[in-house]
């Protein structure tokens, strides 16, 4: 069993996942570690409901959060609602306590009144036979705020091809709805990457403008 965690260099390890105490869930970061108190909150700082999709926050005090940005106040005082330190990351609670992540809220897609996550339409992707790596992205739309942009690399290096961007549609229908499904789907020869792999969103958002 793989027994994952979540934190930031802020306040760190306070999700987490222990198979030897219960089982993890697929798709989940775990659940708060003993002695830290994580919610999904709102605009407001008020924690939401089960299943809503809000602010990862952690509520201080708390044992391994940090005291301050060096010589930052201000910095400092913009991460916190009340006593809510939010972490920029936008994620769910469900009802027994697990924490599902879903983008950084840099990242979210809000599409038709939908928050969409980026990560999960690109693992649906990547799950292609013939994809070997995928990016999402919102782009600006009049009509729904925002619409689900696809790039893709094909694992045989070839280019454009409708019949296999009709069945990765179709695979995003299926495995996570209709709602996510991308109305645009780009074949690039390579996607840019962090130095520790990540798909650089803010470059592929570049692109769309361009």
């Amino acid at each position: 069993d793989i027994n994952e965690f979540y934190g930031q260099t802020e306040c760190n390890l306070v999700v987490g996942n222990c198979a030897s105490l219960f089982a993890p869930r697929p798709g989940s970061a775990g659940r708060p570690v003993p002695g830290h108190d994580v919610a999904a909150i709102g605009e407001d700082g008020n924690p939401l409901p089960a299943g809503e999709a809000g602010e990862l926050a952690i509520l201080r005090p708390d044992p391994s959060m940090f005291l301050e940005y060096w010589k930052q106040p201000d910095a400092t005082r913009e991460k916190f609602t009340r006593d809510w330190f939010r972490t920029g990351d936008v994620g769910t609670v469900d009802e027994d306590g697990y924490i599902h992540f879903m983008a950084r809220n840099d990242d979210v897609i809000t599409s038709s009144g939908y928050r969409i996550g980026p990560s999960e339409i690109e693992d649906c992707l990547a799950s292609h036979p013939a994809i070997s790596l995928a990016g999402v992205v919102g782009v600006a739309d009049a009509l729904r705020t925002e619409v689900v942009t696809a790039f893709v690399v094909r694992g045989d290096g070839g280019g454009a091809d409708e019949g296999i961007s009709e069945g990765l549609r179709a695979r995003v229908r299926e495995r996570i709805g209709a709602h996510a499904v991308p109305r645009s789907i780009h074949f690039l020869e390579s996607l840019p990457l962090t130095a520790t792999g990540k798909v650089m969103r803010r470059k592929l958002r570049e692109l769309v403008r361009v």
